[in-house]
């Protein structure tokens, strides 16, 4: 059953006690120094009864993680009837019930290592999930894009506080609705697929945003998501590039203050935005910004 949106935007809680830790080192000229580092903690997902994977995570919105993992790797359907997402925090395990009985035995006996941060594991058939599949026409107007990257790079963040995690955004124009973050970037998708599935949310006048590498399953997920747009900080694999041109996805990478390249679904984009107005990143800002690449 669909549930009603909670109030939005949904943004990371930087102040939680529970995301992060403070740790007592050395610095390089051997002064003690206190860093706030991210944690990280086993979660496992179950779906009716039957143990499907491990994943490693920060351990925030649980239940997007394990709705989004599932609806992703295709063992939830569009309009399949959840009655139920239990979370143990002491068993640190998800349980997702449906209404219909699921067997996917041979799926899980068939796994993908992804590229993704964390070690990322796809069931089955990479490519199955999106095989035949055309993304809805949509515009992305420059102006929103510059727009969406001024908020998301001041938005308070794990990021910011303890840096080590990757950021995924739900935007809408140049409005920033859902902002997750965990340790693989996959993780952070899996949490907006998993809003989504949750609250009925449609993908196609949506932006997705990744601190992350536009790889062949950033596509993949975006595109399964039904979100017509992908944009990145971050560079781009050609594997990547294909996909978006056979689905027809706008992929978005390098932006970067006045900045940005795209390298397919260019012509959603509409040149809108004075450049003038658009502030250039700082010298540091970027270099950390290549390494990341």
């Amino acid at each position: 059953m669909t549930e009603p949106l909670p109030p939005l935007p949904i943004l990371p809680d930087p102040e939680a006690v529970s995301l992060t830790r403070a740790v007592t080192g050395l610095d390089q000229l051997g002064q003690p120094v206190e860093l706030r580092v991210v944690e990280e903690r086993p979660l496992t997902i179950w779906l009716n009864g039957r143990e499907i994977v491990t994943a490693m995570t920060i351990g925030d919105h649980p239940d997007y993680l394990a709705l989004g993992f599932l609806r992703n790797q295709g063992m939830l359907k569009p309009g399949e009837v959840v009655t139920g997402v239990d979370f143990d925090a002491e068993a640190e395990a998800v349980v997702v019930r449906t209404a219909t009985q699921t067997d996917y035995e041979d799926k899980l006996s068939r796994k993908t290592r992804t590229s993704g941060c964390a070690v990322g594991t796809v069931f089955g058939d990479l490519m199955e999930g999106i095989a035949g599949l055309k993304l809805p026409a949509a515009e992305v107007r420059t102006s929103w894009l510059y727009a969406l990257a001024r908020q998301i790079n001041t938005l308070p963040s794990l990021y910011l506080a303890a840096g080590a995690i990757h950021g995924t955004v739900l935007c809408q124009k140049d409005r920033v609705l859902v902002y997750m973050e965990d340790v693989g970037r996959h993780n952070a998708v899996d949490k907006i697929a998993g809003f989504m599935f949750r609250h009925g949310v449609e993908g196609t006048d949506k932006i997705l945003y990744t601190t992350g590498r536009l790889t062949s399953e950033m596509v993949i997920k975006c595109a399964q998501m039904g979100i017509p747009v992908l944009a990145s900080r971050s560079g781009f694999t050609g594997w990547g590039v294909e996909i978006a041109g056979q689905v027809g996805l706008t992929l978005i990478g390098r932006m970067r203050g006045q900045r940005f390249t795209c390298l397919a679904g260019a012509e959603r984009l509409v040149f809108d935005a004075d450049l003038a107005s658009v502030p250039e990143e700082d010298r540091k800002h970027r270099r950390k910004s290549a390494a990341d690449d």
